[in-house]
């Protein structure tokens, strides 16, 4: 009995479950990368037009470490888990942005200050 549990208990070739130091590590890396471009924009370090992108690039780099730190998506896991979470991600990326960004601009369209109903 204690050769059967002598194992680990992740079949073969799945992915490593985390430590205490590397979920720490991503929720360091993932504050960091909160904070940083929240500073950036309130304190007005940047224009808008360079704030934009380097707020993007960081939400990139923050991506990846999820990825990494909390979905443990390395190269010991399953690829074709990796390639279904990774489209499943995509899928609802493209969804939330492009849902985000028609009701913006219906808003825009539909709810000017000029053509809103007197009262």
């Amino acid at each position: 009995m204690d050769a059967l549990h002598a194992h680990a208990h992740a079949p073969e070739g799945a992915a490593d479950h985390g430590t205490l130091r590397s979920y720490l590590t991503g929720f360091g890396l993932s504050v960091l990368l909160t904070a940083l471009p929240f500073a950036l924009v309130m304190t007005g370090a940047l224009s808008p037009a360079r704030a934009a992108p380097v707020c993007l690039g960081l939400a990139a780099v923050q991506i990846v470490v999820h990825l990494v730190y909390f979905l443990h998506m390395n190269g010991r896991s399953s690829r074709s888990w990796n390639g279904a979470a990774l489209l499943f991600t995509a899928i609802i990326l493209v969804i939330l942005v492009a849902g985000t960004l028609w009701v913006m601009a219906h808003m825009n369209a539909n709810m000017m200050p000029g053509m809103m109903p007197p009262e």
